[in-house]
């Protein structure tokens, strides 16, 4: 009898210990961050050789940005399981992530050569040809995911990037109409296609686009900035103002909205001290942003204070010596100090690269 209820004992104590691995192998796999790493921890001291359990703490660490960690759990995997062409793939997000884009792109290709109808292997390795800058190979790439899944509204919005990155104003809209007949409430595919709409100079349909953007997804400062330079292009400075504001307002440590609103205003004459300060802050996030620095030069022009308006312009143009903006501005300041050798010299060299230099100035009052 002692014997049997030890037996019984035993058994249970291991169904116990078979239900917490399951448990521990389930949290795993459906949680996330801290919780998902502290399942997967127990499942592999549970079972060491478990591939998907190293995937997904993998993952768990990649959404923690912990990338380093990421890329061992991945590896490891890819130890135990040298043909998962997923972990390959994964691996590939965290060797990008870390900027490793070689190796991020040998191990998206490997996942493809595993499985060569793996789309995402596709489009991720077209998004880590498109930071080299190959915008043909990235093309290639969104296209062969677009034919393994035609629903596949992130292939289209990153092949419209691709094609507007190279100039193709037309491809690039018909791929991010493509993103949003499948994904009406795509909104980095409208912000994109106002981008397109933008450039093209149909300033219209841009603001449209980037204003559903801004409905979609409302806490993005990014089609806020962008219809406020849409705005400016209608002489709507006004609504320019209120949509770099709030698009500071969503993301204070990004230069750009600070360096916009500088701009609107001193090319406005308008509140030349919050101009100022704009582009001081913009200044301090960005130290060798040369646009913040050329910004900020013309507003102490404008406000007469011409050593400060020649030190950041010459600030400016160490960084962008071919900058005609900060080159002409440089020079109308010397002038203005009784430097006319070196005013005429700058503003001979700025309308040598932009020759309607002068007439952009004038626009703006100044001369």
């Amino acid at each position: 009898m002692l014997r049997e209820l030890a037996l019984i004992t035993l058994f249970s104590a291991a169904l116990d210990a078979t239900a917490a691995l399951a448990d521990a192998r389930q949290d795993c796999e459906k949680l996330r961050g801290d919780a998902a790493i502290q399942a997967c921890d127990q499942a592999i001291l549970e079972f060491a050789r478990d591939a998907e359990a190293y995937d997904y703490r993998g993952a768990a660490y990649l959404g923690k940005g912990d990338l380093d960690r990421a890329i061992a759990d991945y590896t490891q995997a890819i130890e135990i399981d040298p043909k998962h062409a997923a972990v390959y793939n994964n691996r590939g997000l965290a060797y990008k992530a870390k900027g490793e884009l070689d190796r991020a792109v040998a191990d998206y290709t490997r996942a493809i050569e595993i499985d060569p109808m793996h789309a995402a292997a596709y489009n991720n390795r077209g998004n880590a040809y498109q930071v080299r800058g190959d915008f043909d190979s990235a093309i290639a790439d969104y296209t062969k995911a677009i034919e393994i899944d035609p629903k596949n509204a992130h292939g289209y919005f990153n092949r419209g990037v691709a094609y507007r990155a190279k100039g193709d104003l037309d491809e690039a809209i018909a791929d991010e109409t493509k993103a949003i007949e499948i994904d009406p409430e795509y909104a980095a595919a409208y912000n994109s296609r106002g981008v397109a709409y933008d450039a093209k100079g149909d300033f219209d349909r841009a603001i449209a686009d980037y204003t559903t953007a801004i409905a979609s997804d409302p806490n993005n400062p990014k089609p806020l900035y962008n219809r406020g330079f849409a705005y400016v292009s209608k002489v709507d400075l006004d609504n320019a103002i209120a949509d770099e504001t709030k698009a500071i307002e969503l993301d204070p440590k990004n230069a750009g909205p600070y360096s916009a609103r500088c701009w609107l205003r001193a090319t406005r004459d308008r509140d030349l001290p919050l101009a100022l300060a704009d582009c001081d802050a913009g200044a301090r996030l960005a130290p060798n942003n040369a646009n913040i620095l050329y910004s900020r030069g013309f507003v102490h022009l404008r406000l007469g204070r011409l050593d400060e308006a020649i030190a950041d312009y010459d600030a400016a143009l160490k960084i962008n010596p071919r900058q005609a903006d900060a080159l002409y501005g440089r020079g109308l300041a010397k002038r203005k100090e009784g430097d006319q050798f070196g005013g005429d010299a700058d503003i001979a060299a700025a309308k040598a690269i932009q020759a309607d230099i002068a007439d952009e100035y004038a626009r703006y009052g100044v001369n």
